[in-house]
């Protein structure tokens, strides 16, 4: 048997506009860095309730995910991993009320190009994600949706 690695979950959502996508911008271990709108999954939460929360909290917009990109695992340094989900469709125009999360520091509407050229990525699976977005990769939201809670501990 092998040892069972510690796992973070979170979510991601690809937005995309005019070929341009949303990026936020924040500080990450003391430097600026682009990240789509994203974070963990928290208790009570599926991952479709989580990726709307996120999006709305980073950046005060509604987010409509239609379809999932899939999941993929970064390998931290540590030795645990996260899995990463990410979603993709639109965001309302106009901003809903209330604060943003006061981590982000600002929006960017960019191709994945300038985005690369012009900053540090957060991670690796930020561009990864927008690939599999512009490679036409798209799964049904029922493929992630939905919690279940076990009558026992696995």
């Amino acid at each position: 048997m092998t040892d069972r690695l510690p796992c973070h979950i979170t979510v991601a959502a690809v937005i995309e506009r005019d070929g341009h996508f949303l990026f936020v911008e924040e500080t990450d271990a003391g430097r600026r860095v682009l990240n789509q709108p994203a974070g963990h999954l928290e208790g009570g939460e599926d991952l479709i309730e989580a990726v709307i929360r996120e999006v709305r909290e980073e950046t005060c917009l509604d987010f409509t995910p239609e379809a999932t990109l899939g999941c993929e695992l970064l390998e931290l340094a540590t030795g645990g991993v996260i899995l990463r989900v990410a979603f993709c469709g639109p965001v309302t125009d106009s901003p809903a009320p209330g604060p943003r999360d006061p981590a982000i520091q600002a929006l960017h509407w960019l191709t994945p190009e300038a985005a690369e050229r012009e900053w540090s990525l957060r991670s690796p699976l930020v561009l990864r994600s927008i690939r599999r977005y512009l490679d036409g990769t798209r799964f049904p939201l029922e493929a992630v949706a939905g919690r279940v809670r076990a009558a026992t501990t696995p």
